[in-house]
């Protein structure tokens, strides 16, 4: 027999002749119904866990991590609200199934079961992953990524007291409600767990509201690496700003009773707490994990000693809840049950085809209201001076604040977050003034962690926000960006377009300023976004069409919950000339408020024939300057700017291109990964038109005089295109 049925058949046997292990007796905490229910929620979570061990031997079942030795979780779902939302532990069945008992009119075995069987009936993913998570019961649907979902349960708690002050349009959360948040003991190192906690400390000192619960169930392993005893009340107890909360996670009552005190301590002063549950782990870490490889045989039969479930027939004999003989039956009875249940499950109908399982990866449109925008007079009142500039030509940092500005007074429920955003205006000054026009609820100056400032947005999306965060340089990204991959752009996706987190991500990227930084301050690849399907990247490449596209950007998050990328080139945002000093040919004024460029609407600069530039941001600018030297040696030229890299706008580009006798693609991306590989297949794929590109080296950028030695120039674009052109007259 493997574990699973070396477990299950002790459990019978030592219920039967009522062998149970020594504990302390049950506190006064839980009534005998609320405790009994409490047992049937484990029972349940327990006969998940055989049931999908038998499904994948069966190849009817697709996912066997399961939740035996943690069914103490049941217990801390009772001591909440279903309105509590909650971001659960990969092993929460047992909570899940507790939540189930507090919400009418629920199915949870056959949900979950369907959720197994991966059918494209299961309520929660449409078919698309086995995942804990259910509109209704508040349980957003997790991934398996390690923690991951620690800094969005934060940013979750962190809206409840903005809503509070600010209620959003699509508001989804009570004033009083907390957020809670499971993980491992293995889990809790993970930077991004580190980073979570960290930050809520760093918040509650501040006396910021946020109602967090982190509960940590440490069942002193992680796959096969022990957690060092004691680390986790070590490393936790002490934390600044966060109360530190112990029970033992295999008796039921003192895990409602201390749960329920964590619960009120957060619910009450509004600040964060961690929860630590000891607790075993049962089977070892999935179906084909083998825990005795890596175990001694007497280090398994102990944890399987102390199976919770034996713990909990003892609590509910010894407070005359139920007794054994009882609680036997309606374990047998459960396992009966949910097999019975599994049997037609499997027969279920499964996601067959390519579009339908990339049907969720755009989320759907929601209602909003219509917003006729800012009256002159609440205008007047927040540009200040600024006001009598509009009409004046500006560089395009200038433009981007006062398009800034216009989105959050239109919209009420915009809301900014960055390191240095507020009080500083931001590194290059582009959100100052906002921080004193909105104050600190809606220009949220944030600790020095991009994991974080990333979940704070996330969360905020997910109570009705629209989330604008600030990323201040692209290199920097790469420490966080698993919260727009794993995360952000994964919801809809895995809850079947049901929950959504909706943002504007704000970015300072790619190259071209002069001797400032090297690579960290000039990072000229995108590559870690364009392959996150789903995601919509920008890159305006002047001021106005800047303002035009942020204002589509932010229609996009708001209306059709979309995820977003705005990647603001550094080099053009204080660009005044293009072709000389002092010309000023590179400043717009500020486009009427309403003017915006759709999504896939590219730009086109001239009519030329000869050759098309298909080019973006800063490859715009230098085409510009390029172009007056081709015309001048007799060559009609017309420039594409693309906008929009993602999803690729093919048919507008085609299109745009159409007559060209060339095509030359400027990227100023690295050759490898950028948009010009895609631009040269679509090209290839769809037209007969000669194209070729020029694109950056394959190299970080240097600091001081050499900054712009790996990237095109005007005189290289110019080459290119003399190259490409030939005898084309």
């Amino acid at each position: 027999m493997d574990r699973a049925q070396i477990v299950d058949s002790s459990f019978r046997h030592r219920v039967g002749a009522n062998d149970l292990p020594e504990g302390h007796p049950p506190s006064a905490s839980l009534t005998a119904p609320e405790a009994v229910a409490i047992y049937r929620a484990q029972c349940v979570s327990r006969a998940l866990d055989l049931t999908s061990r038998k499904m994948q031997k069966n190849g009817q079942g697709f996912y066997t991590i399961g939740s035996s030795g943690h069914e103490g979780m049941a217990a801390v779902a009772h001591a909440l609200r279903p309105s509590d939302m909650a971001f659960l532990h990969y092993r929460d069945a047992a909570f899940q199934v507790a939540r189930a008992g507090q919400v009418p009119g629920q199915t949870i075995a056959w949900d979950m079961l369907l959720s197994f069987a991966c059918s494209s009936d299961d309520p929660t993913s449409g078919g698309r992953h086995k995942v804990l998570g259910s509109k209704d019961l508040m349980i957003p649907p997790q991934t398996s990524t390690i923690a991951s979902h620690l800094p969005k349960a934060l940013g979750v708690a962190y809206s409840i007291g903005t809503a509070r002050r600010h209620p959003p349009e699509h508001q989804k959360l009570p004033d009083d409600s907390i957020i809670m948040c499971s993980f491992g003991d293995a889990s809790a190192n993970h930077s991004t767990a580190q980073g979570a906690i960290n930050t809520a400390g760093w918040t509650s000192v501040q006396s910021v509201p946020l109602p967090l619960l982190f509960v940590c169930e440490d069942n002193g392993i992680g796959i096969s690496t022990k957690t060092p005893m004691g680390w986790i009340e070590a490393s936790m107890a002490h934390r600044p700003g966060i109360k530190y909360f112990k029970a033992n996670g295999l008796d039921l009552f003192e895990t409602h009773c201390v749960a329920a005190q964590a619960a009120d301590y957060v619910r009450c002063h509004r600040k964060p707490a961690f929860l630590h549950l000891s607790t075993v782990r049962l089977y070892g870490h999935a179906g084909a994990d083998v825990p005795t490889t890596y175990l001694s045989k007497a280090e398994v039969e102990a944890d399987e000693a102390n199976d919770p479930l034996l713990h909990s027939v003892r609590l509910l004999r010894d407070s005359n809840s139920l007794s054994p003989q009882l609680s036997l039956k309606i374990y047998q009875e459960t396992l009966a049950r949910v097999e019975r249940i599994a049997a037609e499950v499997v027969e279920r109908p499964h996601l067959k085809t390519a579009s339908e399982v990339a049907r969720s990866l755009v989320p759907p449109v929601r209602s909003c209201k219509t917003i006729n925008g800012p009256s002159n007079d609440m205008r007047a009142a927040v540009f200040g001076t600024d006001l009598k500039a509009l009409a004046d030509p500006q560089p395009m940092s200038r433009l981007i604040n006062w398009a800034l500005t216009d989105l959050m007074l239109e919209h009420p429920d915009v809301v900014m977050m960055g390191e240095d955003v507020g009080r500083k205006g931001g590194v290059y000054g582009v959100t100052q003034k906002l921080h004193n026009r909105f104050g600190p609820d809606r220009v949220i100056d944030t600790l020095l962690d991009e994991q974080s400032i990333l979940g704070l947005a996330i969360g905020m999306g997910h109570n009705g926000f629209v989330p604008i965060p600030e990323i201040q340089f692209l290199a920097y990204l790469h420490n966080a960006e698993d919260q727009i991959r794993g995360e952000a752009a994964t919801l809809p996706f895995f809850s079947d377009g049901q929950f959504t987190n909706p943002m504007v991500l704000r970015i300072a990227g790619l190259g071209y300023q002069k001797g400032f930084g090297g690579h960290f301050h000039n990072d000229n690849s995108l590559a870690v976004l364009r392959d996150i399907p789903g995601l919509v990247i920008a890159c305006p490449s002047d001021g106005a069409e800047a303002a035009m596209m942020l204002r589509e950007c932010v229609r996009l998050a708001r209306q059709e919950q979309r995820v977003v990328v705005f990647v603001e080139p550094i080099a053009l945002y204080p660009m005044r000339d293009l072709h000389s000093a002092k010309d000023g040919g590179w400043m717009q004024t500020y486009p009427p408020v309403g003017q915006s460029i759709v999504l896939g609407e590219v730009g086109i600069h001239g009519d030329g024939h000869d050759l098309a530039i298909v080019t973006y941001g800063n490859g715009r600018y230098l085409s510009t300057q390029a172009r007056v030297e081709l015309e001048a040696k007799g060559y009609n030229v017309r420039i594409l700017d693309m906008r929009w890299l993602a999803p690729l706008p093919a048919e507008a580009l085609l299109a745009a291109a159409k007559g060209c006798k060339r095509v030359l693609i400027v990227d100023e991306c690295r050759s490898t990964g950028s948009q010009s590989e895609a631009l040269m297949t679509l090209f290839s794929e769809h037209t007969a038109i000669k194209t070729a590109r020029h694109a950056a080296g394959d190299c970080f950028i240097a600091t001081g005089p050499a900054y712009a030695a790996s990237l095109p120039s005007k005189e290289s674009i110019t080459k290119a295109a003399l190259d490409l052109l030939g005898d084309v007259r």
